[in-house]
C-alpha cells in the first residue's frame, strides 16, 4: 500500500470558530448534568494530545505545518476532536435520550465550521499541517484486531444473548464518529486539499474504519465499568452492578424512538 497522507488546511478563524463551539457544547452537557461525559471528553483530548504530539510527532517525525505553530495546533485539534469524538461516543453508549440531538448538532458544526471560517475569516492566510501513517498504522491496525478478538472471545463464550457484548453497535459508533468527522473536513476542503479524488477518498475510508474504531472495545470496558458503579452525575448507584449485570442493562436501554 502506497503511503497515506492525512492532510488539513484551514484559516485560523476556523480555530477561534471551533473553541466557541466547544464551550456552547461543554455547556450544554453542563446544563443537562452530563458531568462524566465532559470529564471523558477532556480526558479524550489529554490522550489525543499525547499521541499526536508524543508519539506521531516526538517519535514518528510524521508531522509537520506550515503557517502555524505545530505544538498550539495540535493542542486544538487534539482537545477539539478528542473532546468531541469521546462525548459523542460515550453519548451514544449511554444510548441518551437526546441522542439524535446531540448528533445533528456535532455533524452540522463539522460541516458548517470550514463554510464560516471561508466567509468571515478574511485575509488570514493559512495553516496547513499533515501527517503521514506508514511508521504506525501497523500498531493501530494491531490494537484494533485485539481489542475486537477479545470482545469476539468473550461473545462466544456467553450461552445467554442478553450477556453478549452488543457487536454492530460498537462497530456502528466506531466508524461513523470517524466518517462524520472525515467527511465533513472533505467537504469543507479542510482535508486532503490539493490532493486528486482517490488520495482525498483513501482517508476518508481508511481512517474511518481504523482510527477512532481501534479504540471501541477498550472505551466500551471502561464505560460498562464505571456505569455499574457510578451515574452521569457522579454519583454513585444505590445498587452496584457486575460488569456482566451492567451489559445486561445496557441491553435493555434504547435510544428514544420516534
Amino acid at each position: 500500500m502506497t503511503e497515506l497522507i492525512a492532510k488539513r488546511q484551514f484559516s485560523p478563524m476556523y480555530i477561534w470558530l471551533d473553541l466557541a463551539f466547544l464551550a456552547v457544547l461543554a455547556a450544554l452537557l453542563i446544563y443537562r448534568k452530563k458531568y462524566a461525559t465532559v470529564i471523558v471528553g477532556l480526558l479524550a483530548g489529554v490522550l489525543y494530545m499525547l499521541v499526536d504530539y508524543g508519539i506521531f510527532h516526538l517519535v514518528c517525525h510524521s508531522r509537520s505545518i506550515e503557517g502555524g505553530s505545530l505544538f498550539w495546533v495540535l493542542l486544538w485539534m487534539s482537545m477539539s476532536y478528542g473532546f468531541t469524538n469521546f462525548v459523542w461516543i460515550w453519548l451514544w453508549l449511554s444510548k441518551d435520550r437526546h441522542l439524535f440531538e446531540w448528533s445533528l448538532l456535532i455533524l452540522l458544526w463539522w460541516f458548517c465550521c470550514p463554510m464560516l471560517a471561508n466567509t468571515f475569516g478574511g485575509d488570514t492566510g493559512q495553516i496547513t499541517i499533515q501527517r503521514t501513517t506508514g511508521e504506525y498504522h501497523g500498531y493501530m491496525a494491531l490494537i484494533l484486531f485485539v481489542g475486537y478478538l477479545g470482545l469476539i472471545g468473550y461473545n462466544l463464550l456467553q450461552k445467554q444473548r442478553c450477556r453478549r457484548v452488543q457487536l454492530p453497535w460498537l462497530l456502528a459508533i466506531g466508524i461513523l464518529v470517524q466518517f462524520g468527522w472525515e467527511a465533513g473536513l472533505l467537504l469543507g476542503g479542510v482535508r486532503s486539499a490539493g490532493f486528486g479524488f482517490i488520495d482525498q477518498l483513501r482517508p476518508l475510508i481508511i481512517n474511518s474504519l481504523l482510527e477512532t474504531n481501534l479504540g471501541m472495545p477498550y472505551i466500551y470496558l471502561i464505560f460498562i465499568a464505571y456505569t455499574a458503579s457510578f451515574t452521569e452525575q457522579l454519583g454513585r448507584r444505590s445498587t452496584r452492578l457486575t460488569m456482566v449485570q451492567r451489559i445486561e442493562e445496557n441491553h435493555r436501554e434504547r435510544v428514544r424512538e420516534f
